[in-house]
């Protein structure tokens, strides 16, 4: 196991643990991620979250996503919200997804993030010293769920010399048809192609940005990756991959969350995400299931 969960890794970009977690465990957590959706923030305070529809990336201009940290956070699908906050949709199906502090601030998702077969794999990884910085539940709800852009996670958490690994969790199957992984295999050997910062002209109304334009990566060189229920996909933080927009009638629920090393490793000042004073960056090893 150990050989080869870290080889393929290295060769492939990711990694696919089937069975990561039972049907019942991952009812658990879609009925934990339903629970969410009952206590979305009133019309005034709801923000968008896309990876298409910009007008550059309007949140990022938000204080609500800088801020996002060290709580959980509600980001809604672009097509859910009228220009005045109200909804298109039911509110069930409304938000894009959650997070970004799930991991410590939430019992259900505390429990599995912290849970032995986590720490079995950041073992099996090689992690002397991992920790969650950022956690988040993404609904891909059915006909809405937006697409994601080709991307590194890197671009977002970037850390030298050891990059970041995403674990992430289908909570329920994820097919072509509904918005599954697409990976670029390989694409991690070939360096970090783009980064977003903290803008350091204080001056400027855009508080981050990107250091360079968008690479373009061509269709064919995306492998599809659909997976079962439960099954858990190792994610390189340097290896490009997207997912389609959700035109099916399924949902496609997940649970995703993503570990650094800290020991000799640095985690970038310019990133983003930055420790919280109620989400701080501590060991997977010494941090107990449960709140």
């Amino acid at each position: 196991m150990h050989d080869t969960i870290r080889h393929q890794l290295e060769q492939d970009g990711y990694t696919i643990l089937e069975d990561f977690l039972r049907p019942a465990e991952c009812d658990e957590m879609l009925e934990a991620g339903r629970e969410l959706t009952k206590s979305i923030p009133s019309k005034e305070d709801r923000v968008i979250f896309s990876t298409i529809n910009s007008a550059e990336k309007p949140h990022l201009k938000e204080d609500y996503f800088l801020n996002s940290n060290d709580n959980i956070s509600y980001f809604f699908e672009d097509a859910a919200v009228k220009p005045d906050g109200e909804l298109t949709v039911d509110p069930s199906i409304s938000l894009n997804k959650v997070g970004h502090a799930l991991h410590l601030q939430h019992p259900i998702f505390r429990c599995y993030t912290y849970s032995e077969r986590v720490k079995t794999v950041c073992r099996e990884l090689g992690f002397q010293e991992p920790a969650v910085v950022q956690s988040m539940y993404i609904y891909k709800n059915p006909g809405i769920g937006g697409e994601v852009t080709p991307h590194q996670d890197a671009t977002y958490l970037y850390t030298e010399p050891v990059p970041p690994i995403g674990f992430w969790i289908a909570l329920e199957d994820a097919t072509v048809q509904n918005g599954c992984l697409w990976m670029v295999r390989g694409s991690h050997t070939s360096g970090v192609h783009r980064r977003l910062i903290r803008n350091p002209d204080k001056t400027s109304p855009e508080t981050l940005i990107y250091d360079r334009p968008a690479p373009v990566y061509p269709q064919s060189c995306f492998t599809p990756i659909p997976v079962s229920r439960g099954t858990c996909v190792l994610i390189h933080g340097n290896v490009v991959h997207k997912s389609a927009p959700n035109k099916s009638e399924k949902s496609r629920h997940a649970y995703t969350f993503h570990v650094i090393e800290k020991k000799n490793n640095k985690f970038s000042e310019d990133n983003w995400l930055q420790e919280g004073e109620k989400a701080p960056f501590v060991n997977i090893y010494t941090t107990p299931q449960m709140i």
